[in-house]
């Protein structure tokens, strides 16, 4: 039977969680205290660049990008997610599921793209230091982080319109926690295959693209740092690309384990839990690796924390006095 509309008027039934009802109020905390500690922590890396002027430099502007994509990532699909557990009404509109799926596909583009703006900015630090306010200045790097999230808005935008015009059956559950492209294509009545097909395309190109890039820039980093005689100088140079690489391989690792790999692996219960180390793990790892792994942050992180220790030891004094 197909749709004549109907349906994508009333949308869909968001499952989430309920295969385990004793845990919802558990799992509410668990993603509230999450997606708290989420905020904050971006948002702590957001404050401390924009209040440091040493750091208003084109490594830390991608970094803010980095924290933004982070937070808006999460406030996409948490807050419905919350709500879900603690009422029994689990629908979501037809429009605001292809909403919620077009922006999470977008901030995922634009971080793939961010990530490779990132690497060719630790390229032209290290390999061509006395060139790089002429090649990545401020300017450059405000043009880097338009494009990134031009093309990452850009991109899922033929896969958005497609999906609109699909045809669902009187089975309108998605068995996931929030509206993935995969979970809503199995439930359409029509063949999908040409989607899933694009989907792959799609995504080896704009992944392997970014992957190709930054693997070409740490090729030429490496030899670089080679090159440099004392160990000190090395180990120095290379640890201003710890924190980006770490990120990297974490946000490749979960995005190939979730999409680069063939439809008959999918599982849908499998794929909800996997999912949400994309979701929630990543965003959340970001500012930890950057605060631990830059000695900059860290440094300013320290300083602020003394701070606010010493005025709060002086305005207790202040109290007792009176």
């Amino acid at each position: 039977m197909k749709s004549d509309g109907k349906l994508n008027a009333s949308g869909f039934v968001i499952q989430g969680f309920s295969e385990i009802p004793e845990l919802q109020m558990l799992l509410f905390g668990i993603f509230l205290l999450l997606y708290i500690m989420i905020i904050c922590g971006n948002l702590t890396i957001i404050v401390t660049i924009w209040k440091t002027i040493h750091l208003h430099t084109p490594m830390y502007i991608f970094l803010v990008n980095l924290s933004f994509i982070d937070i808006a990532s999460i406030s996409n699909i948490l807050p419905k997610l919350l709500s879900l557990l603690c009422i029994k009404i689990k629908t979501i509109s037809f429009i605001g599921c292809l909403t919620q799926m077009y922006v999470f596909l977008s901030l995922s583009g634009t971080e793939f793209f961010l990530l490779a703006a990132m690497a060719y900015d630790r390229y032209v630090a290290i390999c061509h230091p006395l060139h790089y306010v002429a090649l990545i200045g401020l300017k450059q790097c405000a043009r880097f982080s338009f494009v990134s999230w031009f093309l990452g808005f850009l991109t899922p935008t033929g896969h958005t319109v497609l999906i609109s015009k699909l045809y669902f059956c009187l089975n309108n559950i998605i068995n996931h926690f929030f509206c993935d492209i995969n979970p809503i294509l199995q439930i359409a009545c029509t063949d999908t295959s040409v989607f899933y097909i694009i989907t792959c395309i799609e995504g080896i190109l704009l992944g392997l693209t970014g992957f190709m890039l930054i693997l070409i820039s740490y090729v030429f980093i490496i030899f670089a740092i080679l090159k440099i005689k004392s160990a000190k100088g090395q180990h120095k140079a290379f640890s201003t690309c710890t924190a980006h690489l770490t990120c990297v391989i974490i946000f490749y690792g979960t995005m190939i384990c979730m999409y680069m790999r063939p439809k008959s692996t999918f599982s849908p219960k499998l794929d909800k839990y996997f999912s949400l180390l994309y979701i929630i793990l990543v965003p959340m790892l970001n500012p930890i690796i950057y605060s631990l792994k830059n000695e900059d942050i860290r440094k300013v992180l320290i300083k602020t924390k003394e701070m606010l220790i010493w005025h709060a030891k002086a305005r207790c004094q202040i109290v007792l006095k009176h």
